[in-house]
């Protein structure tokens, strides 16, 4: 069956195929280059991406060809588990030679398209909305939020944090629980503890154990021997999930410990959790030959993080922002 459709310019759009993951990296690692948003990835990454179970590319992706070459792409993630709104999240990018051409308000009404589509299937007992999130102070992209309709509604940092011994992290764990390297036994009870931690948080959704397994510790850049658990007894009361990125590994010549998650049970909160699991890996970081430790958060978290990030020595690296847009229903 022939999916292909028209895009702007007499361009070929078609959903993505798994043989597309080499044009598809040779146009991220184009757009990089000029957007410098600090997200690489390698041709793994993508393939990964694409094998995500609740990933329909002929629903949820599109490309579009100039020739054999992709010049431009769009994804929709739908929001399963979500609580309080059905936020889709969009990523899309086009090529640098490519802009300017209408392409981009193309993949917005695209991606807009998809979201309603599967929001009237799913999700009508919540408001809908979709998000697009790029570098704060992209002059393109808040171009084309604004003439698409969409507001600026949520701010993150990307925090770094040297390591090395001079810099040492405060210790001591909570009276009452105990510190363990993560394990495979421990996981269904870290994905509980994920679940009621985030819970209180922007754009929380409930991880089934599909999407744990595909996000968080079945993905490639999960470091187990680098996370850190708080135990009351049997229960995970706390948790760090540490990551690395080999792209940026590659790219750098470095190798960073990134914290992809950090998140305490509210039963817990206040006893000095977080400033433990910190020190646990980033002592085990420095042991293991790491040369940073890095993070992203909302900078409205209702936790306070922003500011524990601060006092343990993290610094603002890079800063992100979402744009967001009621889905259009009629």
């Amino acid at each position: 069956m022939n999916t292909s459709t028209s895009a702007p310019g007499g361009l070929l759009a078609r959903p993505m195929d798994k043989s597309d993951v080499a044009a598809w990296l040779e146009l991220r690692d184009d757009t990089e280059r000029v957007d410098r948003t600090g997200h690489r990835v390698d041709a793994d990454d993508l393939a990964e991406e694409l094998e995500n179970p609740k990933l329909d590319p002929a629903e949820s992706t599109l490309t579009v060809w100039d020739g054999e070459r992709m010049v431009a792409y769009a994804l929709v993630h739908a929001p399963d588990g979500a609580v309080d709104a059905a936020r889709f999240n969009g990523d899309a990018a086009v090529r640098p030679g490519w802009r300017r051409r209408g392409l981009g308000g193309h993949l917005v009404a695209w991606m807009d398209a998809r979201a309603r589509a599967r929001y009237a299937q799913d999700f009508t007992h919540l408001p809908g909305e979709l998000l697009i999130r790029g570098k704060s102070g992209d002059d393109n992209l808040r171009a084309l939020a604004d003439a698409a309709g969409f507001s600026a509604c949520r701010w993150w940092f990307e925090m770094t944090h040297p390591l090395d011994a001079s810099r040492p992290m405060p210790r001591g764990v909570p009276a009452g629980l105990r510190l363990v390297t993560f394990e495979p036994a421990y996981d269904e009870a870290t994905r509980l503890a994920h679940n009621d931690a985030f819970r209180d948080h922007w754009d929380f959704t409930e991880l089934d154990g599909t999407d744990w397994r595909t996000w968080v510790v079945g993905a490639r850049s999960f470091r187990p021997a680098l996370s850190r658990l708080l135990l009351d007894g049997d229960e995970v009361v706390a948790y760090l999930i540490a990551e690395e990125y080999d792209a940026d590994t590659a790219a750098d010549g470095t190798r960073d410990c990134h914290i992809g998650y950090l998140a305490t049970r509210r039963s817990h909160r206040g006893l000095g959790a977080a400033p433990a699991l910190m020190a646990a890996t980033m002592e085990a970081a420095l042991t293991q030959g790491y040369d940073s430790a890095s993070l992203t958060v909302d900078t409205a978290n209702p936790s306070g993080a922003l500011g524990l990030y601060e006092r343990l020595g993290f610094t603002t690296h890079r800063e992100y922002v979402t744009y967001a847009r009621p889905l259009r229903t009629g």
